[in-house]
């Protein structure tokens, strides 16, 4: 049985009320619930987590080297600065999909550049929650 980790970054405790134009109505658990739903069918066994900080993220991807087959993170605004959680991705020697609601191509030029996506097996976002989906799905394929 795959064991995925999958964690979320900063702000993300937040959907559903922030910039719903951008990120939507769905909650956090809304995506959480979809995803345990999606890996159950799929056989999985996932565990889904969020801070909003940096430390405790880079310690929960240190912890999963040897537990699970796979992390997808979404890594929310440390996408685009924080080093730290980039080296402990390439650290822990578990294969990585960065994952985000919106289309980050499509906004602010600085949401564009992620630190975390040269560490990663690949980037998936545009879809919502269903990134998530569609992450999960490619982590079946590592």
């Amino acid at each position: 049985m795959k064991k995925v980790l999958i964690i979320n970054g900063p702000n993300l405790n937040m959907l559903g009320i922030r910039e719903k134009g951008i990120y939507g109505n769905e909650t956090l658990e809304d995506i959480a619930r979809r995803v345990m739903e999606e890996s159950g069918r799929m056989g999985m066994e996932t565990d889904f987590v969020q801070s909003n900080h940096e430390g405790e993220i880079i310690d929960k991807i240190h912890a999963a080297r040897g537990r699970y087959d796979v992390i997808i993170i979404n890594p929310g605004a440390y996408t685009h600065y924080s080093i730290a959680i980039r080296d402990a991705i390439a650290a822990a020697e578990v294969p990585a999909i960065e994952v985000h609601l919106s289309n980050v191509h499509a906004r602010e030029e600085f949401r564009s550049k992620s630190v975390i996506a040269p560490v990663c097996r690949g980037q998936i976002s545009g879809f919502g929650g269903s990134s998530y989906i569609v992450a999960l799905h490619a982590a079946e394929l590592i």
